[in-house]
């Protein structure tokens, strides 16, 4: 896989995601200015470089309920209300990042409708197109305000969204920055003899099955299982994609140089594979459940 790995310094349209974890102080459950500004900087080197880049972004929950002093559990309702504040928060902390950084931020926010209905699939596409366009850096969330499908966690943390978006703008490559060095033979947190995964060259039922439904972390809801999903959305539609850990975010510029960080996954396209009915199955199931 390092001739797979050489080639990411190629890539011309690029999807980053980050989890709420990976935006928060452990300790407090604040936001980390310090971790957002390296952020946005590698962001916007990306962007320096020609290329285009999309950034998923979880955080709107956990921020308006730290500013709220709300402890979890937390209803839907509870949630939807704390994200209808968290989300003009955390969107103004990154527009004024981007500003300092002479880059122009647009806030995107997406619902399974958006996904599924054929023409707000279009109406997202062709906003994303022209943001792109213009040199714009679009920032994405769950409209967590207004849907319940993406708060009951059927979309993980983003994970699975970051991969519809990646699909939906024909990116290149997927990088999904998480509280894990990778994939794992099992949760390493659990199991000391797990295995770490460097590279994947197709998905199997044998991975699936170690996708189990686990995080360390108290603020975000991806667990493997959703990156597993993500992948098959992201390398079934033409792209590369990347799990690594987001502790520190400096990590991006690194994959996109080809060095070893975290596991990645081989685009596999599939002009047979179609995202959206994939996404309403997940929805089915979830409600069969």
């Amino acid at each position: 896989m390092e001739a797979l790995r050489a080639k990411l310094k190629d890539k011309k349209r690029v999807v980053v995601k980050i989890g709420s974890s990976s935006l928060q102080h452990s300790e407090t459950g604040d936001l980390d200015y310090t971790k957002m500004d390296i952020l946005v900087r590698e962001l916007c080197n990306i962007r320096n470089q020609g290329k285009d880049v999309i950034l998923v972004t979880s955080g709107a929950i956990g921020c308006g309920r730290k500013s709220l002093h709300i402890k979890p559990p937390l209803t839907i309702a509870q949630k939807q209300a704390c994200a209808a504040i968290g989300q003009a928060r955390l969107m103004t902390t990154y527009q004024r990042i981007f500003s300092e950084y002479s880059h122009q931020a647009a806030q995107i926010l997406m619902t399974r409708n958006t996904i599924v209905a054929d023409l707000n699939r279009k109406n997202a596409q062709n906003t994303f197109n022209e943001l792109l366009a213009m040199e714009v850096i679009p920032v994405v969330n769950e409209n967590d305000t207004i849907s319940t499908f993406e708060v009951e966690d059927v979309i993980g943390d983003n994970d699975t969204l970051s991969a519809i978006v990646t699909a939906l703008t024909g990116a290149d490559l997927l990088i999904l920055l998480s509280d894990i060095d990778g994939l794992y033979t099992d949760d390493p947190r659990q199991n000391p003899d797990a295995k770490f995964i460097s590279s994947v060259d197709s998905i199997t039922d044998e991975l699936v099955h170690m996708g189990k439904g686990t995080t360390g972390s108290s603020v975000g809801t991806g667990g493997m299982e959703t990156k597993l999903i993500a992948a098959k959305i992201a390398t079934y539609s033409g792209a590369d994609m990347v799990i690594a850990n987001g502790k520190d975010v400096r990590v991006i510029h690194r994959i996109m140089e080809g060095r070893n960080y975290g596991t990645i996954f081989r685009a596999h396209k599939s002009d047979e594979f179609n995202f959206t009915d994939f996404i309403d199955n997940l929805h089915k199931e979830n409600t069969d459940a």
